[in-house]
């Protein structure tokens, strides 16, 4: 099996675990919060991320993977900005009608395109940026409502947007600048995501829910649930930290409205949530702009592989023979030449 074909297997095996993981803690999220009352979610949230920190340190004293520290700055601001974002959603969600944070949502990812094209250069081709306008029509049509504006919902929810976009992106650049597996960064950051949403999480619940979560009454149901859905958590936050580094954060959030619509299928056929031709209608357009997307994205990704190969080929004939090499321009001046090379071929492993 080539490397091609075995990048291509884990990646789908990465988008395949984060669906499920996530459509499975939702529902277990869905009858802790609706069922049992228990509304405390930056809480929770604090302690899934105490969890999984506590799981891959077990798993780190078993060598399942390596511990590789880096620029300790790096990896406190990202996880507090990973806290900070988690909390601002939450925020979003409590100070704004259900319509206006499912439009938040969608704002992500025309955000993710325009941060990356600004300070990455990265470029989305029309063919792209089509396949994500159908997308966010599908997802806007099944599961927006009420758009209910004020003041400092708005301002939240801009936080929000923004603060989620940065960190996914840094998911991504962080992983490729320092080279470091999803693991080893997810371990490192861990600690300070759940701190932040630790010390911040019973102010923020409090101020949602007007409740204590400290005096919350904790039955056995309620306590195997919050189990469950830490347990889940874990594959929840690996398989995001994997599926960013293996295919981009654009990708990431394309993902989670395909999560967003498989929440609503199994919340009818589970739960018998209220479904109407609205909501089936934009998942079928929804659907067809995941499969236009993942189609563009594959063909592109094809085009870029056979302009790599046939690119590396001419680069190393030109650096045998010094002749080539005067005739492209770069055997004259071999240090300035070798400078270019490298400044033009950076940019474009940034937009892979």
């Amino acid at each position: 099996m080539s490397e091609g074909q075995k990048f291509q297997l884990g990646t789908i095996g990465a988008l395949s675990l984060s669906v499920v993981s996530s459509v499975s803690i939702v529902i277990c999220n869905k009858a802790l919060i609706s069922t049992l009352g228990f509304t405390f979610a930056t809480t929770l949230t604090s302690w899934h991320l105490l969890v999984t920190f506590c799981s891959l340190h077990v798993a780190l004293w078993m060598k399942m993977f390596e511990h590789k520290p880096f620029d300790p700055r790096a990896v406190m601001g990202f996880g507090i900005l990973n806290g900070i974002s988690i909390g601002l959603l939450n925020l979003s969600l409590g100070f704004n009608s259900v319509g206006f944070y499912q439009m938040t949502k969608l704002a992500i990812i025309p955000c993710t395109v325009l941060l990356e094209t600004l300070f990455f250069r990265k470029k989305f081709s029309r063919k792209i940026q089509f396949s994500l306008t159908i997308l966010l029509l599908g997802v806007g049509i099944a599961t927006v409502t009420d758009l209910q504006l004020n003041m400092l919902g708005s301002v939240l929810s801009l936080l929000a947007v923004v603060t989620t976009c940065v960190a996914q992106i840094m998911t991504n650049t962080i992983q490729k600048k320092f080279k470091v597996s999803s693991t080893q960064l997810l371990y490192q950051s861990c600690p300070y995501q759940a701190i932040t949403l630790f010390v911040t999480g019973p102010f923020l619940d409090g101020l949602l829910t007007n409740q204590n979560v400290f005096a919350f009454k904790y039955t056995s149901q309620v306590v195997f649930f919050i189990v469950l859905s830490c347990l889940i958590s874990v594959s929840v936050n690996f398989s995001t930290f994997l599926v960013i580094g293996k295919t981009s954060p654009v990708t990431y959030q394309v993902l989670g409205h395909l999560k967003t619509c498989l929440v609503l299928a199994f919340g009818y056929v589970l739960l018998r949530d209220p479904f109407d031709w609205r909501n089936i209608l934009g998942i079928l357009v929804a659907v067809i702009g995941m499969v236009v997307y993942s189609y563009y994205c594959s063909i592109e990704t094809q085009q870029k592989a056979s302009e790599t190969s046939t690119q590396l080929p001419q680069m190393k004939e030109s650096e045998k023979d010094p002749l080539i090499a005067a005739e492209n321009g770069s055997g004259v001046l071999s240090d300035g030449g070798g400078g270019v090379q490298q400044k033009t071929v950076a940019p474009r492993s940034r937009g892979d």
